[in-house]
């Protein structure tokens, strides 16, 4: 461990709350150095939907890596993104009926939020970006300006401009639904609020805490954009790929956003790869105006085709994901009966789950005793209040009964000695 100490930076973060040396991983689970292993309900934050080292997408990048296919070609025309665009708009795009054009911004989901930034201002011709409370975009300076939390915001160094945020639904705790304060604001010539050019939702708040957008907040969001020419981004980054059962998390609503951002799962193995996805007359990009080095990575192309063909032609993940959420959705329930002295609460949709705690000590403690017990898990929202659930979508029900077993009994010693 001493040469993590000595070479890397003090702004590593993951590694101080596992401190092991992890070896290998294979579906829902990881090993350490010492043969220790651990049910993963973490999963990469949301980058590993179908768990580690799935056979079917690993066999498809090892043939591709085999017969030295192009690996870096930015973006050049091969046919490792032939093949994707192709699948990608036959087993995802069609059948939902979303005329989307696909640009490939870079690697990572920042990337891809930087991207539809750019395009909402370019295209419309306005500054403001409405963005909400306790919403999470990434690290870089344009999506730190839609992110909420101060921490991260502070580390900017230099103002975030041209954002202006507005309450998430039942933020207000049902005083109003809160899409009708932002269309007061607008209808207000005294509000202060220029003219936006774009508002960015998660349909799911990941790292604000598993809260929860309902369908009617979504839907009076999106009359909202229309209505005031807005253009409408939904951040599926952490949430699409089917954490919440369909392939995207904002279909239950019936939307149809104007920008959409997704990465994370994307590649189906871990990689990096993203997209941003806009309707085909807001692309009015000039050649060249948005590029980057690694915008094309060919064995992503390879390892997300092999994911959609194996997971997304039929409606069984989609079903598989719904049914084992409410399970899970159950015994969380169960959970906070049997202790209901720390004051927990449970929320979320699909496979993103959250345990509230009360106070957020708990939260933090019970993640503590999750991984000395072999679970890994993480701790989310404004407070670091919410012990989340982002388990592959491929856990078996033995893994989520033994993850929720060693869930129970950290909740249990927290609470016997608290």
């Amino acid at each position: 461990m001493q040469v993590f100490e000595k070479v890397e930076s003090e702004v590593r973060s993951y590694c101080r709350s596992w401190p092991t040396v992890f070896t290998t991983a294979s579906g829902s689970r990881l090993k350490d150095e010492s043969g220790k292993s651990y049910i993963d309900f973490f999963a990469g934050a949301g980058s590993l939907n179908y768990g580690h080292n799935h056979p079917v997408i690993k066999q498809a990048l090892l043939d591709y890596l085999a017969e030295d296919n192009i690996i870096h070609g930015l973006d050049k025309f091969t046919v490792a993104k032939r093949d994707f665009l192709e699948t990608f708009d036959e087993i995802i795009l069609t059948p939902r009926q979303l005329d989307y054009k696909v640009m490939f911004p870079g690697p990572a989901g920042n990337n891809a939020v930087e991207a539809a930034l750019k395009l909402a201002r370019k295209y419309t011709g306005r500054e403001t970006v409405i963005s909400f409370t306790n919403g999470f975009h990434g690290m870089t300076l344009g999506a730190l300006a839609v992110t909420g939390n101060s921490m991260k915001r502070g580390g900017a160094g230099v103002p975030l401009n041209n954002v202006a945020t507005m309450p998430f639904d039942n933020y207000m705790d049902g005083q109003m639904p809160d899409f009708l304060w932002l269309r007061s604001l607008l209808e207000d010539s005294g509000s202060g609020l220029d003219q936006p050019a774009a508002v960015i939702v998660e349909t799911v708040q990941g790292e604000g805490g598993i809260n929860v957008a309902s369908d009617e907040w979504l839907r009076g969001l999106q009359e909202v954009c229309r209505e005031y020419g807005m253009l409408l981004i939904v951040d599926d980054i952490q949430m699409g790929c089917g954490r919440t059962g369909p392939f995207f998390s904002f279909e239950r609503a019936g939307i149809q956003p104007d920008i959409v951002t997704i990465s994370k799962s994307l590649s189906g193995l871990g990689m990096p790869f993203a997209l941003t996805m806009m309707k085909r007359e807001l692309d009015v990009w000039e050649p060249g105006e948005h590029n980057g080095t690694f915008r094309g990575f060919n064995p992503a192309f390879v390892t997300a085709t092999a994911a959609l063909e194996h997971f997304w032609r039929t409606d069984e993940l989609a079903n598989s994901v719904h049914q084992t959420g409410e399970w899970l959705d159950g015994q969380l329930k169960e959970l906070i009966t049997e202790h209901a002295s720390l004051n927990m609460s449970t929320r979320g949709q699909g496979l993103a789950r959250g345990l509230v705690f009360e106070n957020p000590e708990h939260a933090s403690k019970v993640c503590s005793e999750v991984f000395q017990r072999g679970l890994l898990m993480e701790s989310a929202g404004a407070e670091d209040e919410v012990v989340k659930f982002l388990p592959p979508l491929t856990t078996s029900d033995a893994e989520f009964k033994e993850g929720i077993g060693i869930l129970a009994d950290a909740v249990e010693a927290v609470g016997r000695n608290s």
